[in-house]
């Protein structure tokens, strides 16, 4: 039977899992992370209000993997050899006949001063962080932006960034301390957002003025302070500053003898496996996708939908066959208001942006569902 490894216990690894499992019922699969766990990061917008505690999105997999008949090596990459049929990691080497890489990317963190900052994609600790820093705040300035890569546009996560801001708004108007703050939203773009389209952009710059939140749009940002985001334009004076870097690939990918692209991820196409690379695969945030459109998401419907093209084209590759299913190219998000939501839609024929407070329980519901595979 093939021994296939799959890297990372995100969105496109466990449906890798649960996809290989279906169509190779008596495979050896071996997952490597460092914990047996999932962090459902869609809802980490939603711990700095309280309608979400860190256990909530935190999943143990133990029971998941003992079903899946999964072997869980624990332990962090830190490279591959023999073209990638060697995953090295710190607790250990696992050989492979067929290798998925859903490691997921990584913030890029040069910005001076960056570290008086906070990303709320950095996972449950940051979103707690917030959470805590939020109620200890009477009043002041609340700044939000987010950056990108400059060598790969596309390695960009303002999704969630949006989501803050206007949960941050709904939430200081519970409180009842909404004109005690200033909230301010920059970024370098003029049209930030604009993967999502252009009634996208037009509609959350719609959304902020409605809200009374400031902008700053168009300048580079050059650093942080403690008390202040700087920026070619003029500095932002500021008594938190959340802000999401731009996204490059994991650390160990220097040590994989993978082809890299110039921001630094995975290169690929549309098959999902790694140029020359026969029987390597990429999944998720890890990938840089040639011939894609500009505006695919980095995502977690992305890494799911890559993940099911990824499953048919390793197991072409185990029968001596080509790679050549493609996976489908669409983005999909609700960009939460705490109160309700705006559902945006996209992929090559159409684009919709229909606002809805009904869109905040949807959001809710597909949780609910998509975790339930995994408890």
């Amino acid at each position: 039977m093939p021994k296939i490894t799959i890297i990372g216990a995100g969105f496109g690894g466990l449906t890798a899992i649960r996809t290989l499992r279906k169509q190779l019922p008596d495979a050896h699969i071996t997952l490597i992370a460092p914990k047996a766990e999932f962090v459902y990061y869609p809802s980490l917008i939603w711990i700095p209000s309280g309608l979400r505690q860190g256990d909530d999105l935190r999943i143990p997999l133990s029971n998941f993997l003992t079903r899946q008949k999964v072997k869980f090596h624990q332990g962090r990459v830190t490279g591959l050899k023999d073209g990638g049929r060697t995953v090295i990691t710190d607790t250990g080497e696992i050989h492979n006949d067929a290798l998925i890489i859903a490691s997921g990317g990584r913030g890029i963190k040069k910005l001076p001063g960056i570290e008086h900052s906070i990303a709320i994609c950095d996972g449950i600790a940051a979103a707690e962080s917030i959470r805590d820093k939020l109620a200890a705040l009477e009043g002041g300035t609340i700044a939000f932006g987010f950056g990108g890569n400059p060598l790969e546009p596309t390695a960009v996560r303002g999704g969630p960034m949006f989501e803050l801001l206007f949960g941050v708004d709904t939430l200081l108007k519970r409180w009842g301390k909404r004109d005690k703050f200033e909230l301010v939203f920059f970024n370098p773009s003029d049209a930030p957002g604009n993967r999502l389209g252009p009634k996208a952009v037009s509609g959350l710059l719609g959304a902020m003025r409605q809200r009374n939140i400031r902008t700053h749009l168009g300048h580079k940002i050059t650093g942080f302070d403690a008390d202040k985001v700087k920026t070619e334009g003029g500095d932002i004076a500021a008594d938190l500053i959340l802000f999401m870097p731009g996204m490059t690939g994991p650390d160990w990918l220097a040590n994989s003898g993978l082809p890299l692209s110039a921001g630094g991820f995975i290169q690929s196409d549309r098959t999902c496996q790694v140029l020359n690379h026969a029987g390597v695969f990429v999944i998720g945030d890890s990938g840089s996708y040639a011939g894609t459109a500009d505006w695919l998401p980095k995502q977690g419907h992305a890494a799911d939908l890559q993940a099911v093209t990824t499953v048919t084209n390793l197991i072409a590759h185990l029968n001596g066959k080509p790679a050549t299913q493609t996976f489908k190219e669409e983005l999909i998000c609700i960009v939460d208001t705490l109160n309700a939501g705006i559902m945006v839609f996209r992929d090559h024929k159409r684009a919709w942006v229909i606002p809805n407070k009904l869109w905040h329980y949807a959001k809710r519901l597909f949780e609910w569902r998509y975790l339930s595979q995994y408890r």
